[in-house]
């Protein structure tokens, strides 16, 4: 028999000891999770090129994703679902005076709601057999307005750090703990994921909806991202006790899930006044998870940036890899992230006008995937009233040099 040379025992030890193709296959599978499911166009190839470079396959771990919450990651909003069951289940406590509800809550909403819903405080609030008062607080909270019209809201606010009727929602379970409200949610859970999808029920002479679903697509994003070792988070303008709920389903513990944080009184209870952010102390609802103020809550509670930086963006290493969301709140988070901007298209003008612009070629356009909108008929107005200003008025849309975002036609339906 031939001898072997040194060389050649050597290269064969070296072989024998490499993984096979297979098992480095394997490697590779578990290193690299991958997305499921229909997205539009090429979506999902586009998140998948993030995932594989800024995760557990390039041998990196820790990158942050954060995605708004309703009808980002689900199909309605999980806190008027709540607000509905306790209106119809009489769990909301009736506060002594209506004009305590809220910093901004107007003369007219006060006597709107004393008018149809009494005052004094109470153990609970009749709303089951009170439509009246039932579609004074939708009308509210919806629209902003009371059923005859008039402002519920007046005063000054920065119109990118909060909207009154968003943290007025919270401020309505005043007298409530987070578990009381939670149990309401699970309640709300349950009922509206067993409706069918189009389903609609009344609040008073309100038609809302009934039925809730998480997005499996979205789902299945959250999930392939924890794989692939980036941290995820929730950032919501709705109560933290009720998105906490519904983000526990999905994988996304308490400590990943950020919404409107109410103080709580001595006894654990909830109080009208929620945490503040950046520079901005505890109020009765100045600086809430909506705009601007998604970024400084992520800044501060995910990058302990704290003070008036928080407001501010931040450097690379400081800012989201993937972000998410379906409106306007969430255009400014949305737009901080350095991988990948995703858009579920609700035809909300200031988020599609920077989606659409693109100015970074990271924005990826997703019609609901349930139930989408139709194309909108007419273009976006980005170059005049698409971007709402701290003071409430309507500017063009700016682009980093300062020059407006070109009006823009819906074309992702």
């Amino acid at each position: 028999m031939r001898q072997l040379s040194a060389w050649t025992l050597a290269a064969a030890a070296v072989l024998a000891a490499a993984p096979t193709a297979t098992a480095e296959a394997d490697t590779i599978s578990r290193n690299c999770p991958h997305l499921r499911g229909d997205w539009y166009g090429g979506n999902r190839e586009r998140l998948q090129r993030v995932i594989d470079a800024r995760g557990t396959c390039s041998g990196h771990r820790g990158a942050v994703a954060a995605f708004d919450w309703d009808n980002t990651i689900t199909k309605n909003d999980v806190t008027d679902a709540t607000l509905s069951w306790a209106l119809r289940h009489d769990r909301l406590p009736r506060p002594a005076r209506w004009k305590d509800t809220s910093a901004w809550l107007t003369d007219s909403a006060d006597r709107a709601l004393t008018a149809a819903c009494g005052s004094g405080a109470g153990a609970r609030l009749r709303t089951s057999d009170r439509p009246h008062c039932t579609d004074e607080i939708v009308e509210i909270r919806e629209n902003g307005t009371t059923m005859s019209g008039a402002a519920a809201f007046a005063g000054r606010w920065n119109h990118r750090r909060t909207v009154p009727q968003y943290a007025w929602v919270p401020q309505l379970f005043a007298g409530r703990t987070p578990a009381e409200v939670a149990a309401y949610a699970r309640a709300a859970r349950s009922e509206a994921l067993a409706a069918p999808i189009g389903a609609t029920r009344t609040l008073g002479t309100h038609t809302v909806p009934a039925y809730i679903r998480y997005y499996d697509q979205q789902r299945d994003l959250v999930r392939t991202l924890q794989r692939a070792g980036f941290r995820v988070y929730i950032v919501s303008a709705g109560s933290e006790p009720v998105t906490e709920v519904w983000s526990r389903a999905i994988g996304v513990d308490a400590a990943h899930t950020i919404a409107i944080r109410s103080v709580l009184d001595r006894r654990g209870r909830i109080t009208t006044r929620n945490e503040g952010c950046g520079d901005v102390p505890a109020s009765r609802g100045a600086a809430i998870p909506y705009i601007d103020g998604k970024r400084c809550w992520i800044n501060q509670e995910i990058y302990g940036v704290h003070g008036a930086r928080a407001w501010h963006k931040q450097p690379w290493k400081r800012r989201p890899a993937v972000a998410g969301g379906d409106a306007d709140t969430d255009v400014t988070f949305v737009g901080d992230a350095t991988g990948a901007h995703v858009v579920i298209n609700r035809n909300k003008p200031e988020l599609m006008c920077r989606a659409y612009d693109d100015a970074d070629g990271r924005w990826l356009i997703n019609p609901m995937f349930i139930e989408p909108l139709p194309r909108r008929p007419e273009p976006y107005p980005c170059s005049t009233t698409a971007r709402t200003a701290p003071d409430g008025t309507h500017q063009p849309v700016r682009r980093a040099d300062g020059s407006p975002v070109p009006d823009q036609a819906d074309t992702v339906h």
